[in-house]
C-alpha cells in the first residue's frame, strides 16, 4: 500500500471510532450459532454502529432481527491478499477496516496471517475468534463463539440464538395452525428417508388438521414436489427457494416445526418455534439447536430407523 493510501487510512480510523465490524462466513447454521456473539455486542455497545461483513443472503438475519446496522459482502479476491504473509493489500477494503475500531473475525486463520495483514491498515481492536468448534471438546458451538469476547469484558451472555423480527410481515397467511417441513439439509446423510416424510406428511393430513408448510432450497431438489404431489391445495403451501428473510417470517407465522440437523432448524428454533429435529450421527453436544422448544429425536440405530409414529407421537406432546 502507498504510503498516501495509508495516511488516508489512517485518517479515516480517526473519523470513524466506535463502529463495530464482525466478520463471519460459513453455512445458515454456523452464521445462527454466532447470533449469541452479535446480540452481546449489541448489548454491550448499544451506541454503536455494527456492521457483519459475510454472506449477504445469510447475513441479512442480522439485519432482519436487528443485530446489525449493515451487511456487507465477502469478496474472495478482494480478501485474497490479506491471506497471504506480507500481501498485497486491496486499497478499498484496507480503507474499509480502517474505518472501525472493534473487528471481531470468525474466519479460519490458523497462522494469524489475516490478522496481521489486518493490523498493517487499522487500529482497530481484532479479535480472533474460531471458524468452528473443536469437535474434540465437549462444547457447545454458541459458547465457542461466546468466548473471545471476555476480552471485553463481556461474560454470562445469554448463549441461546434469539431472531426477534423487527418488522412484522406483510405475508398473507391462511387460516388455521400452521406445521412447518423441512425434508432436507445440506447432506444427503442427515437426511431421513423420503418415504418416511411421504409417510409423515400423509399421517399430518389424515389425522389431524394442521396445515403444512413444506420448506426447502436447491438441495431438496423435487423432493418438495414429490412429497406434496396430490395434496389438498387448502391444507399446503410451498416455501421454495425463499431469501432467508422471508423464509423467517414466513416460519414464524407457523406453531410447529419438523426438520434435520441443518440451518433452517436452527433459523426455526431461533425464532422460537416448537418442534422435533431428526438427528444423525453429528456431535449433538456441539451442534443441537439450542432451544428448549426443540426436541431432538434420534435412534441408537441410526436417523433412518427413526419410525414415522414416533415423531406423531412426539408431535402430539407439542400441543
Amino acid at each position: 500500500m502507498t504510503p498516501d493510501a495509508r495516511t488516508a487510512v489512517d485518517a479515516s480510523a480517526q473519523r470513524q471510532r466506535g463502529k463495530i465490524l464482525v466478520i463471519r462466513g460459513g453455512a445458515i447454521g454456523d452464521f445462527i450459532l454466532t447470533l449469541p456473539a452479535l446480540t452481546a455486542l449489541r448489548r454491550r455497545f448499544p451506541e454503536s454502529h455494527l456492521e457483519v461483513l459475510g454472506y449477504p443472503h445469510i447475513a441479512q438475519l442480522a439485519l432482519a432481527g436487528g443485530l446489525a446496522d449493515e451487511v456487507r459482502s465477502i469478496e474472495a479476491r478482494a480478501l485474497a491478499g490479506f491471506f497471504a504473509p506480507g500481501g498485497q493489500l486491496d486499497e478499498k477494503l484496507a480503507h474499509y477496516f480502517a474505518g472501525f475500531a472493534l473487528i471481531a473475525s470468525y474466519l479460519y486463520d490458523l497462522d494469524g496471517v489475516f490478522q496481521a495483514n489486518v493490523a498493517r491498515c487499522s487500529k482497530a481492536q481484532f479479535i480472533a475468534g474460531p471458524h468452528r468448534p473443536d469437535e474434540k471438546l465437549n462444547v457447545h458451538a454458541t459458547e465457542v463463539f461466546l468466548k473471545p469476547l471476555e476480552r471485553l469484558a463481556i461474560f454470562d451472555a445469554d448463549p441461546v440464538p434469539r431472531l426477534d423480527l423487527i418488522s412484522p410481515t406483510d405475508l398473507a397467511q391462511p387460516p388455521g395452525r400452521w406445521l412447518a417441513l423441512h425434508p432436507g439439509s445440506g447432506s444427503e446423510k442427515k437426511n431421513w428417508p423420503e418415504e418416511n416424510w411421504r409417510q409423515l406428511t400423509a399421517r399430518l393430513v389424515g389425522s389431524t388438521e394442521l396445515n403444512l408448510l413444506l420448506v426447502g432450497g436447491q438441495a431438496e431438489g423435487g423432493r418438495l414436489q414429490r412429497l406434496s404431489a396430490g395434496m389438498e391445495m387448502a391444507r399446503f403451501q410451498l416455501a421454495e427457494n425463499l431469501p432467508l428473510s422471508e423464509l423467517a417470517q414466513r416460519l414464524k407465522q407457523c406453531a410447529v416445526f419438523v426438520g434435520h440437523d441443518s440451518g433452517i432448524s436452527h433459523l426455526a428454533a431461533a425464532l422460537g418455534l416448537r418442534g422435533v429435529v431428526l438427528w444423525g450421527d453429528t456431535r449433538e453436544a456441539l451442534w443441537r439447536p439450542r432451544s428448549e422448544r426443540i426436541t431432538v429425536l434420534r435412534h441408537p440405530e441410526g436417523l433412518s430407523r427413526i419410525s414415522v409414529e414416533s415423531v406423531v407421537e412426539r408431535l402430539s406432546t407439542l400441543g
